[in-house]
């Protein structure tokens, strides 16, 4: 399965309209084949970057799928979706991810994700970002033995995040990098990451991912996420 991941720089005062659109016609028209479905609408929280930025994910079934999608928004009943879609927009960044063989999600069934929205309490996600200068599937495998595998072996009344999915780019779609996709559990323990300095959070916790990380990598960028309430995932 392909991942179609989407940062959109919406227009402010176009906000309400982005989301309509996406909700009313970009969700139930994927719906009318087994192509593709929309997964998450997620906002970046307003104070944590630039504002008004979307972020959408939309899972296609495979290449030949990708292919119909992309000839129905370039010639077919897509199109005028897409043009009323960039008149809302002053930008687009896209591209396609594969799940890593470890990630969560490796069951998930495009017929089960649901076309019509339900209501449900916003749900707030952690989008990780790295570009190792280590091997990209060394960084990979760290993920999983040296950060992954320590949070599920905790009970789940302790933990901050969970993992929902790992991706990495699909070669010659975007930058070399991979991203983890993480629930945030615990807001309020959240607030806490954020006011301890990174050599506190060492000495207050038996992992040491944070300095064993810097042997894969130093740069990295965190999105913090919110779904609108009918995202089809939360």
């Amino acid at each position: 399965m392909l991942f179609l991941h989407q940062v959109h720089s919406v227009r402010g005062e176009d906000d309400l309209a982005f989301e309509a659109i996406y909700r009313e016609q970009w969700m139930p028209r994927l719906a009318d084949g087994d192509d593709a479905r929309l997964l998450w609408y997620l906002d970046q929280t307003h104070g944590t970057g630039p504002a008004y930025t979307v972020v959408t994910i939309t899972g296609i079934r495979d290449g030949a799928a990708w292919q119909r999608l992309d000839e129905r928004v370039r010639d077919g009943d897509l199109r005028d979706w897409h043009r009323s879609v960039d008149s809302m927009r002053h930008d687009c960044v896209s591209k396609l991810l594969f799940l890593v063989n470890w990630s969560p999600m490796q069951d998930l069934q495009l017929h089960d994700v649901p076309a019509v929205g339900s209501d449900h309490p916003p749900t707030l996600f952690m989008e990780d970002t790295g570009w190792p200068y280590a091997r990209l599937d060394e960084y990979i495998r760290f993920w999983d033995e040296g950060y992954h595998r320590h949070i599920e072996a905790r009970p789940r009344d302790q933990r901050l995040l969970e993992v929902r999915a790992c991706f990495e780019t699909a070669f010659g779609t975007g930058r070399r990098e991979a991203t983890l996709m993480q629930r945030i559990l615990d807001p309020a323990r959240l607030l806490q990451l954020f006011a301890t300095p990174p050599q506190h959070r060492e000495s207050s916790s038996s992992s040491t991912y944070m300095s064993d990380a810097l042997s894969y990598r130093d740069q990295w960028e965190s999105r913090l996420l919110r779904t609108r309430r009918w995202s089809p995932l939360d």
